[in-house]
């Protein structure tokens, strides 16, 4: 008996910032499960803003896709059995059928099922190598990180507490501010929106940053370079001030001669980069969820039609932590 799936498709290019206008939820039946293929129905999505930049060169009708957890409804595959839950690249989706080797079976007994979408999955593996080995992050050095209570900033700050560093983030509101402060313990943390960056890092950090973990752009990178001590490093993770940008690029910041006589290293990455620490990475995170020591949010949509809105809401900073969408039970 075939199943019919609900998958979302890209119904058009979004202009600037997405809008529910720019997303088409289909049903469509799924062929029955070939050799060595697994039928899935997802549990959870994730919606990250790193979607934004893939759509640009989607073709309207493309499926959308990323990460998501499900359980395997039916099998023909002799590694993978029914019931397992895996880990698997077909968010936006009900269920689907696809070979077994994509997807990667999950342990519930070593964390909750919706953290491998989030603080033990990409975002975590991103926020742990991005510091760690992008970053050469070191003990007790000053790290700012911006976007700091989203999903990866909030671990990377979280991190570098960890081995003894001081820690500024920047959020989007007081509330946020003070989450990070009360709930992450950031040393200092300030409101982007109505704070002035390089004034906080002053405050925050009076003997300058060594590590800038960058997750936005515009000014507050700009701030991050002139308060850079010497040798300092930036790893490049995202810039979602810049993502729904149209026409002309956005101009990048006016004062990158400060990484000349600083010897400023900016060096951008992908997750996909520590894909082979992943183990070594859910190791120790797990250890630290287990110890206290890393704490971690989550932002909960209901149902496969809010997916859109719970994207969207990821550029005016809806989410406090990881965003996610639950499917089924």
């Amino acid at each position: 008996m075939s199943t019919t799936a609900q998958i979302f498709h890209l119904k058009q290019t979004p202009q600037g910032l997405p809008t529910a206008a720019d997303f088409e939820l289909r049903d469509i039946q799924l062929p029955e499960p070939g050799d060595n293929q697994v039928l899935v129905e997802n549990l959870y999505m994730s919606v990250d803003p790193y979607m934004r930049g893939r759509m640009r060169f989607m073709p309207p009708g493309s499926k959308l896709f990323g990460a998501a957890v499900g359980r395997v409804l039916a099998s023909n595959s002799s590694t993978v059995s029914i019931g397992d839950f895996v880990l698997n690249p077909h968010s936006w989706h009900s269920h689907f059928v696809d070979d077994a080797s994509v997807v990667t079976q999950l342990d519930p007994e070593l964390a909750p099922l919706p953290s491998y979408l989030g603080v033990m999955g990409m975002p975590g593996l991103t926020a742990w190598g991005g510091l760690l080995i992008t970053g050469a992050y070191q003990d007790g050095e000053t790290l700012f990180v911006s976007a700091a209570s989203g999903a990866v900033g909030s671990l990377v700050g979280q991190i570098a507490k960890i081995k003894g560093g001081r820690v500024v983030g920047s959020a989007g509101s007081d509330a946020k501010v003070q989450t990070l402060i009360n709930d992450f313990g950031f040393d200092h943390a300030f409101n982007y929106r109505t704070d002035d960056p390089l004034t906080e890092l002053k405050k925050g950090a009076p003997e300058g940053i060594d590590v800038y973990f960058e997750n936005v752009g515009g000014p507050q990178l700009e701030a991050a370079l002139t308060h850079m001590r010497p040798h300092g490093r930036i790893p490049i993770c995202g810039m979602i001030a810049h993502y729904n940008d149209q026409g002309d690029a956005t101009p990048g910041p006016r004062n990158l001669t400060e990484t000349i006589y600083k010897f400023i290293t900016l060096k951008g990455f992908v997750v996909s980069a520590f894909e082979s620490k992943r183990a070594e990475f859910q190791q120790q995170m797990a250890g630290w969820i287990k110890s206290g020591e890393v704490r971690y949010e989550e932002t909960i949509f209901e149902g496969l039609a809010s997916a859109p809105e719970a994207f969207i809401g990821l550029f005016s900073g809806e989410n406090k932590g990881k965003m996610l969408v639950h499917l089924a039970d």
